[in-house]
C-alpha cells in the first residue's frame, strides 16, 4: 500500500481556492447566525435551513458539502433528516455533525447510530465546531492527494479507496464517510490491537472532541455490514478491556 495516499496536504483549502457549502439546520435564529457567523469567517459558502422540510428542499436542490444538523426541530425532527440522508443515493456520505442540547450519552448514541458522524453539545464552542467541521471535510474529500488512493481486495471483501465504495460478496454496502475511514484503517492495519482512545486518534483525528463510545458506536455499524454474523463477529474483533483488531483471515 502506497503510504504518500494517505497524507493529508499541507496546502490549506482557501489556498488551492476550495470553498465548501455547509447548510446549517437550525430553528433557532441566534444559534442558526452564531454557526453562520462564524463558518463565514473561515471562508465556507453558507445556507440556512429553519426546519426540517425547508432542509429537504435545500438539499434536493443542491446538495452541500456537509449539514450542521440539530435534532429539535419544527415539523420533522432532525433525526429523520439524518435517516433519509443515508438513504439517498446522493447524500448516503454527507457529512453530518449534529448540534443539540440533548447531551445525554443515549442520545449521542442514537445520533451516531442513525449515521451522524460527529456529535457538539449545546452551548458550544464555536472554535470547537469549526475544527470538527474542518475535520469532517478533510476526510469526505480526499481529492485534495494527487495520488489515486489504491484498493483493497482480500477474499469477499473489496475497498475501492477513489470512490469510497465497498462490497462485500459482490455486493455494494452503503458505508457512511466514518464508517468507511474506519474501515480502512482497519484493513490497513491488521491484526494489531488498537484502543479505542488510539483509533480516535488515528480515524476521526487529534483536533476533534468525540467520545470513547463513539468507537463502538461505529464497530458495530461496521460489524452489521461486512460480518456474516454481527452478533458473533469474526471480522473486526474485541479485545476484552483494550479495544478492537481486525482479521484478515477471516475473509479466506
Amino acid at each position: 500500500m502506497n503510504q504518500s495516499s494517505q497524507v493529508i496536504n499541507a496546502v490549506s483549502d482557501a489556498q488551492r481556492g476550495i470553498r465548501y457549502r455547509v447548510l446549517i439546520v437550525e430553528d433557532d435564529s441566534d444559534i442558526r447566525e452564531l454557526i453562520r457567523y462564524n463558518l463565514a469567517q473561515e471562508g465556507f459558502i453558507v445556507e440556512e435551513a429553519a426546519d426540517g422540510l425547508q432542509a429537504l428542499e435545500r438539499v434536493r436542490r443542491r446538495a452541500p458539502d456537509l449539514m450542521v444538523l440539530d435534532l429539535m426541530l419544527p415539523g420533522m425532527p432532525g433525526l429523520e433528516i439524518c435517516r433519509q440522508m443515508r438513504n439517498g443515493s446522493e447524500t448516503a456520505n454527507l457529512p453530518i455533525l449534529i448540534v443539540t442540547a440533548k447531551g445525554a450519552e443515549v442520545d449521542k448514541v442514537i445520533g451516531l447510530e442513525m449515521g451522524a458522524d460527529d456529535y457538539v453539545v449545546k452551548p458550544f464552542s464555536p472554535r470547537e465546531l469549526i475544527a470538527r467541521v474542518k475535520a469532517l471535510l478533510r476526510r469526505a474529500n480526499p481529492s485534495s492527494n494527487t495520488e489515486s488512493a489504491g484498493a483493497y481486495e482480500r477474499g469477499r471483501l473489496r475497498m475501492d479507496f477513489d470512490t469510497y465504495q465497498v462490497f462485500v460478496d459482490g455486493v455494494r454496502r452503503e458505508l457512511a464517510l466514518r464508517e468507511f475511514e474506519l474501515l480502512r484503517f482497519f484493513v490497513q492495519h491488521p491484526l494489531r490491537v488498537y484502543t479505542r482512545e488510539q483509533l480516535l486518534d488515528m480515524v476521526w483525528g487529534r483536533d476533534t472532541f468525540v467520545e470513547p463510545r463513539t468507537v463502538d458506536v461505529h464497530v458495530r455499524r461496521l460489524r452489521q455490514h461486512i460480518e456474516r454474523d454481527d452478533a458473533n463477529p469474526e471480522l473486526i474483533l474485541t479485545v476484552r478491556s483494550v479495544g478492537y483488531r481486525f482479521n484478515p483471515e477471516a475473509l479466506g
